[in-house]
């Protein structure tokens, strides 16, 4: 038939695979992206091993039945290979016998893939075929891929007794130290924290339920669920992160802090771990701060060059006040670290008071608030500030005391850079003034207030372009815009990475007016705009034009904005 392969035509001509099975089939497929014969299998016109018995005899393959896998003996490590290579790919190595290298697929497409990893050596493959489950399931047998690391895990700690859920003591401190102490219990946290780290997630949430335990990784902003250990393993998962994070593993009824410090392929990871007591359990969140992948260069957070350009001289003023605002994750404490990194010298001296010290920068001194021993951002400050310091950053204005002492800090010769937590720039402004600061003192300190917001970035493998609909296009632009679609490079999530969108306010003789008037943030905003400001959605639809992210990324985190 027209468009039939050779594995197709045999499979036809000895009545395997109806015509017109073979033209449904065909239909399905119709760029030819994907053998006709694998969407025949999939769609269940014909049995795999049926095809893979033509492909044996074909390219001389032999075949292995599922209960012919042989174990493995391949040495991953010393062959440099990942198992994410030989899941992805489907490959399932045997042994390195002298100058051979014996492996099992399911796909001849994959036998290029096996030859790849003996590239610069004398070595040979001699490979073998298998059904796609016998290949799947003899990789997580050997190498531990996916979900069968995690039930084996549990499996070996069911046989231990650490994970019985009706085990006497779980009250006890030594029994829940013992719990945590077991060797599978210490692999599964790890296998947690590792799979957590590989993904790019920010944050590990290990929720417990009534029937069961769920596990969700923060990747990119978004929460995703992902496997989760049984329930009965709850109290072991418990009290191992609670003992590495130095917690008390007795104390269930109150809200515990703590930090984990461990390393993970290579690289030295931090963790703030908090746990509360909920009706079914604690709930623990570990904030995973991993410093190698911290930006902390204004030129890659995402400002436009003008903004960055404006930004960069405010930070370089004297003396003053700027404020970054935004909600919690938005990004605002890498940027307080990129702009003292890019004003970090010799000749200043620069103190910060942080809730906690997230990332250790060089040259600059950095103390942690612990308001159980009475240093809290007020203290500290006031501490500071007879430090002889030239520029001054505190993580957050919280309250009336602390904003009095920055606001005195930076009239007084020093510049200070803080967070507040509202909607926009303008609004930084209000917020100071709800907080009892009196307006002449916020138009003669503050210089500028940055509002910002992370978006995900369109993955560039898979985003797809479109045309906007007649509303995006009138807030977007007319022409070509882009969606995403998901991939296995994006986790088939459509995005990869984030960038911040800024607006950013200057305290500029208009808005030093407005707010000696005791002007409402949505004036001072529009005073802003007439003097040049861009707003987060118009930074945020800049982006959207350029084809770096999308247009419901934009809507999503600028909701609350109208134009």
């Amino acid at each position: 038939m027209s468009g039939a392969g050779a594995i197709e035509k045999e499979l036809i001509d000895a009545g395997k695979l109806t015509p017109e099975a073979f033209r449904t089939v065909k239909a399905q497929n119709p760029a030819g992206r994907k053998s006709v014969w694998k969407t025949a299998v999939a769609m269940g016109y014909v049995a795999e091993a049926e095809v893979l018995g033509i492909i044996s005899r074909k390219f001389d393959l032999p075949f292995l039945r599922a209960d012919e896998m042989p174990a493995s003996t391949f040495d991953l490590v010393s062959a440099g290979v990942s198992a994410a290579y030989l899941s992805e790919n489907k490959i399932y190595p045997v042994r390195l016998d002298g100058d051979c290298l014996e492996a099992v697929v399911c796909d001849p497409a994959a036998i290029p893939m096996v030859e790849a990893l003996l590239v610069g050596t004398d070595r040979y493959a001699k490979v073998f075929l298998a059904t796609e489950e016998a290949v799947h399931l003899a990789i997580e047998r050997a190498f531990g891929t996916g979900a069968s690391v995690m039930e084996s895990i549990v499996d070996r700690a069911g046989e231990s007794g650490v994970a019985d859920p009706d085990a006497g003591g779980e009250e006890d401190p030594d029994h829940l130290s013992d719990l945590a102490s077991g060797a599978p219990v210490i692999r599964l946290v790890n296998l947690l924290i590792q799979r957590a780290v590989e993904t790019g997630a920010s944050d590990i949430h290990i929720e417990p339920f009534e029937d069961d335990l769920s596990v969700r990784y923060r990747i990119d902003g978004i929460l995703h669920h992902v496997e989760a250990p049984p329930k009965k393993m709850q109290a072991a998962v418990s009290s191992r992160i609670k003992i590495m994070a130095r917690l008390n593993i007795a104390e269930k009824r109150l809200p515990q802090d703590g930090r984990i410090r461990t390393r993970v392929g290579g690289k030295d990871i931090d963790m703030r771990v908090s746990t509360i007591p909920t009706v079914y359990g604690e709930s623990i969140v570990m904030r995973i701060l991993d410093r190698g992948s911290v930006v902390i260069d204004l030129n890659t957070l995402g400002f436009p060059k003008g903004e960055r350009e404006k930004f960069g001289a405010m930070i370089a003023r004297p003396y003053g006040m700027l404020l970054v605002t935004g909600p919690t994750g938005s990004g605002k404490t890498t940027t307080l670290y990129a702009a003292l990194d890019k004003i970090n010298t010799p000749d200043k001296k620069i103190i910060t008071v942080e809730d906690p010290v997230e990332y250790q920068m060089k040259g600059i001194n950095q103390i942690q608030v612990r308001p159980q021993i009475g240093l809290t951002f007020q203290n500290g400050l006031r501490s500071i500030v007879r430090q002889d310091p030239d520029i001054i950053m505190v993580g957050e204005i919280r309250d009336f005391e602390t904003a009095e002492i920055a606001i005195q800090a930076a009239l007084t010769g020093h510049m200070v850079f803080s967070t507040v937590h509202t909607n926009d720039s303008a609004g930084a402004i209000t917020r100071l003034l709800d907080m009892g600061i009196e307006h002449y003192l916020i138009s003669s300190a503050l210089v500028g207030a940055l509002a910002q917001r992370l978006v995900r970035i369109l993955c560039p493998k898979c985003k797809k372009p479109y045309l906007p609909t007649a509303e995006e296009a009138r807030e977007a632009g007319s022409g070509t815009l882009y969606r995403e679609t998901g991939c296995k490079e994006c986790a088939n999530t459509g995005y990869r990475g984030r960038l911040g969108i800024y607006e950013l306010l200057a305290v500029e003789d208009a808005v030093r007016n407005l707010i000696l008037q005791k002007a409402s943030a949505h004036v001072i905003k529009e005073q802003a705009r007439r003097d040049g400001m861009t707003t987060l959605r118009e930074d945020g639809f800049a982006k959207v034009r350029a084809g770096t992210t999308s247009v419901s990324e934009v809507v999503r985190v600028t909701a609350e904005e109208v134009l």
